[in-house]
């Protein structure tokens, strides 16, 4: 046919053809000639949008060739222009409510609600199915149509004949639907995609959160609860899915008994926090994503949960309540302190039960979790289990909301890796310490930008830094700086390899109103900055890692096997009468024999622990340095 265009798309290679393009061009060639020898005009080329698509495969000297009939994806419907957060494919919906059951449901009328709809995809697909209608009504194209052997009159017949049992199913279907979602950018995006589908009349869009969710006004009939919820893939997402998942089978029991959920899920850990327990469970892939779509009949109203069910929101389990009861316990064992102290960053919890091996801390009027890696001794299906409880029950026991409580895994770090970041949030938020305001991080890194078992340490050198000469090194995000620059420091530097945590330092001195011209911040190696530094200082901080190999620093430090040597060369810069601040977190620290005999020494540790950090005392080691008086 005249004007007509095609592409075709290569896969394979051989000792001639070693690239792909070159393939496609050498299968287009021999088309053309081919259409050229019989007497055909020559098409045109179209890599975006031809009218035919070849398939070429080429395997071990055969080459195998194919017509595209399909064109785009065959689970993309049409309507879908419109996406919100992870959405489904259309056919994996399809195939979700076929497992379920719910053409049949559709035909004795059964309601259905989808709870967390986004961008409508699962509630849409069951609307046509109830409609009787076919899933490709709306594509503008298929493949076919550009094929030479297309008979368009069979097309037309067979599209008309789609559309009419359309028209038909829409006045006789029986169900109704309803998407629910808390976000109205999701709801705005599910209402436009039901719209192009042909069926906006069909489904009832409402704005809702899950817990509040309930039977819609004049159902008379039980019917199917259904939903994709979110599955936690970034595990800093937990601390808010443990509480949905929680209270959709709350609201399951409570607003509908006798009804049935069929949960899609890739986190089976996620899905028990429902409480609900699954009669049967089918494997799907959604992406590279192991899932299960649990099938749940909820029981009815004077039905006793099945032994050993969970009921989620209205019962804890055992370990959720001693976990929740150890918080309490610990928030009134501070409640004195903290009223005293003024402080709104501290730890309220510490691996205290070596079961929930958590550290929980409090940054204002949000929480910063962090899971100690459990030995391997440990199932890590009972491990999974406990987060879960501790989880669930931190938002309600600390009066925040789940989206404020922010979930990381903590193991045993090597070099810079706990300085690394871990997402790009961005989200910083500021808090106060004594009298300085300080910028923290909870979200994009190991740790947040605010060491709190230093608290102490850096209000002494506040207490200390009056009229001093401040050097801080190894300064992170420079808030012993701020401190020190608070309680009357006449000028300070602080040094630091990191350009990102120097930064944070240069804004935390901002955020303080401090002269950058008398408060320097540098980045260099310590080391090499200390061997060939001039200046003396009256008051130094040393608060170097365990252990860091960066790239940027000349050798590997290891604090326990370098630390005379650090300590020596800070010495050397400290003006007589003047202290160094000594610290570490090496839990087994041995300080170097020939230190004390060379240097006035005095291990101030047992008093660098606030209330909220005493059940370990070993947790840094901090020790008060100066040159000894000449005799």
């Amino acid at each position: 046919m005249p004007g007509v265009s095609l592409a075709v798309d290569f896969h394979g290679q051989s000792a001639q053809i070693r690239h792909t393009r070159f393939g496609a061009q050498t299968v287009k060639d021999g088309i053309v000639d081919a259409l050229q020898a019989v007497g055909r005009e020559r098409p045109n080329v179209d890599l975006r949008q031809p009218d035919l698509r070849i398939y070429a495969h080429l395997h071990r000297g055969r080459l195998t060739l194919g017509i595209d009939l399909s064109g785009d994806s065959l689970h993309q419907r049409g309507y879908r222009k419109e996406q919100g957060h992870a959405p489904l494919k259309e056919n994996l919906a399809a195939a979700l409510l076929l497992r379920a059951g719910w053409p049949e449901r559709a035909r004795r009328g059964e309601p259905l609600i989808d709870p967390l709809c986004g961008s409508g995809t699962l509630v849409i697909e069951a609307a046509l199915m109830a409609a009787d209608m076919a899933p490709g009504l709306h594509r503008e194209r298929y493949g076919f149509q550009g094929w030479a052997g297309h008979d368009q009159a069979v097309w037309r017949e067979l599209k008309r004949e789609a559309e009419a049992r359309a028209s038909l199913g829409r006045r006789r279907i029986k169900s109704r639907l309803y998407g629910l979602d808390i976000s109205p950018q999701a709801l705005s995006a599910a209402k436009a995609n039901a719209m192009r589908a042909g069926i906006p009349a069909l489904i009832d869009f409402q704005g809702g959160a899950v817990a509040e969710l309930k039977q819609p006004t004049g159902i008379e009939r039980p019917g199917l609860i259904m939903t994709n919820p979110p599955y936690g893939e970034r595990i800093g997402e937990l601390p808010e899915l443990v509480p949905l998942y929680a209270a959709l089978g709350e609201r399951a029991r409570t607003a509908f008994p006798g009804w049935s959920v069929a949960l899609f899920t890739a986190n089976p850990d996620l899905g028990h926090r429902t409480g609900l327990r699954a009669e049967k469970q089918y494997a799907f892939k959604n992406g590279p994503l192991d899932c299960k779509l649990l099938l749940i009949s909820v029981p009815e109203a004077s039905a006793q949960p099945a032994e050993g069910l969970q009921e989620t929101g209205s019962k804890r389990s055992e370990g959720a309540q001693m976990f929740a009861n150890r918080l309490e316990k610990n928030r009134k064992r501070l409640r004195k302190w903290l009223k005293q102290s003024g402080e709104t960053c501290y730890r309220v919890y510490d691996a205290d039960m070596p079961e929930y091996a958590l550290a929980v801390d409090v940054y204002g009027d949000r929480v910063h979790v962090q899971e100690y890696a459990p030995p391997r001794s440990i199932n890590p299906a009972q491990a999974q289990r406990r987060l879960m409880d501790a989880l669930e029950v931190l938002p309600g026991v600390l009066g925040v909301r789940p989206e404020l409580v922010y979930f990381k895994q903590r193991e045993r770090q090597a070099g810079k890796a706990q300085y690394e970041k871990r997402d790009s949030s961005g989200e910083r938020f500021q808090v106060r310490e004594g009298k300085a305001l300080l910028w923290v991080n909870l979200q994009d890194y190991l740790d947040t930008g605010l060491f709190l078992d230093h608290r102490p340490v850096r209000r002494l050198l506040g207490q200390m830094a009056e009229g001093k000469r401040f050097l801080n090194l190894f300064c992170y995000t420079g808030t012993a700086t701020v401190q020190a620059a608070l309680g009357g420091a006449s000028d300070s530097v602080s040094v630091d390899l990191s350009n990102t945590y120097l930064e944070w330092a240069r804004d935390n001195l901002s955020l303080n109103r401090l002269d950058p011209s008398r408060h320097r911040v540098i980045r260099d190696d310590c080391l090499r900055w200390l061997e060939t530094a001039g200046s003396e200082f009256d008051l130094i901080f040393l608060d170097p890692p365990t252990f860091s190999n960066s790239k940027r620093m000349e050798g590997t430090l290891d604090i326990q096997r370098d630390h005379a040597r650090l300590v020596n060369l800070a010495m050397a810069r400290l003006a007589p009468g003047g202290t160094l601040v000594f610290s570490n977190n090496q839990r087994r620290f041995q300080l170097d024999e020939a230190l004390i005999q060379r240097y006035a020494m005095e291990d101030i540790t047992s008093r660098t622990f606030d209330p909220d950090f005493q059940r370990r005392l070993n947790l840094h080691h901090c020790f008060l340095i100066r040159h000894r008086e000449s005799t």
